[in-house]
This record gives structure tokens, C-alpha cells and sequence, in this order.
């Protein structure tokens, strides 16, 4: 039960580090409580995976993921996550900024977060589409293939 208790933390752990940067609505804290619910919750310490399935909400007070499933992959030797891969009705919601997507992963070599399966970004009435976004954290930037933008000039009445 100490293993469990010790990989479902450390998947906390790492979902407050990571994927508060999408929104960038947690940038500069150290600790956050974070609560996963979900219909079912699998480890499988063989394959060195942790599978959360069934309405999936991973919730800060900032950051609030939802999915259909969400598989951790982590690293026998070091419990170091590998990969995060949220699929089915992914949405990231954080303030005013959402983001949806069929699937979301995070591979903790790459640094990245990648959104596939119509992905859109909706800030306000402004909207960002396309095939495939991709969030590069170190640099903090952004590369969306066959983007589509739609800005909103918000104007003040004379």
C-alpha cells in the first residue's frame, strides 16, 4: 500500500509542476493541493503505469483538468513520471482560458505538452484552432500547425 500511496503522490506532484504552466496560473508556487477524482483509479507496478478512467477531474484552485482517462507512465528504478497522457474530451480550464482537445500529453524528456484531435484554445472571444498545438515549457512558447486565429477588437464606443 506504501508503493500506491507513493506513486499517487508523486503523479500529484508532478501534475502541479507541469500542467499548471498551460495557463501559466500557478507560475511561481512552490506547493498546491491538487484533488483527482474519478470513476476508477488502476496501478499497475509491472507495467509502471497509473490509470485514472471514468469522468477523470484534476483539480488546483487555478487549474482544472478534465478527461474521459489519464495514464501516468513512470520509470521502475527512479518513480520519476515519463509521460502524462490525458485522452477523451480533454479540457484544461484556468480563469478565463480553456483549452480542448481530443488528447493531451506531457513527456517530461521533451518538456512538452501536446494537445491533438481538433485542439482549440478559447481566451475570451478570441479562439486559436488547429491540428495539432504544441506547448514547449522551457521556452515558453507555443507552435500551433494549421492554426487558425479569430481576435476579437475589443474598441471602446465613442
Amino acid at each position: 500500500m506504501s508503493r500506491l500511496f507513493f506513486i499517487f503522490n508523486f503523479l500529484l506532484l508532478t501534475l502541479i509542476i507541469c500542467f499548471p504552466a498551460i495557463g501559466s496560473a500557478l507560475e511561481g508556487v512552490e506547493k498546491k493541493t491538487i484533488t483527482i477524482t474519478s470513476e476508477t483509479f488502476t496501478t499497475d507496478n509491472r507495467k509502471s503505469t497509473a490509470v485514472f478512467e471514468g469522468s477523470v477531474v484534476a483539480k488546483t484552485d487555478e487549474v482544472t483538468i478534465y478527461s474521459d482517462r489519464m495514464t501516468v507512465s513512470y520509470s521502475d528504478a527512479e518513480k520519476n513520471v515519463k509521460e502524462i497522457r490525458a485522452t477523451g474530451n480533454v479540457k484544461v480550464h484556468s480563469k478565463e482560458k480553456a483549452i480542448f482537445s481530443k488528447e493531451a500529453s506531457y513527456i517530461t524528456d521533451e518538456e512538452n505538452i501536446i494537445f491533438s484531435g481538433n485542439p482549440k484554445v478559447i481566451e475570451g472571444d478570441n479562439v486559436i484552432t488547429g491540428t495539432r498545438i504544441t506547448y514547449f515549457l522551457k521556452d515558453d512558447r507555443v507552435v500551433v500547425e494549421d492554426s487558425r486565429v479569430i481576435l476579437q477588437n475589443k474598441q471602446g464606443k465613442k
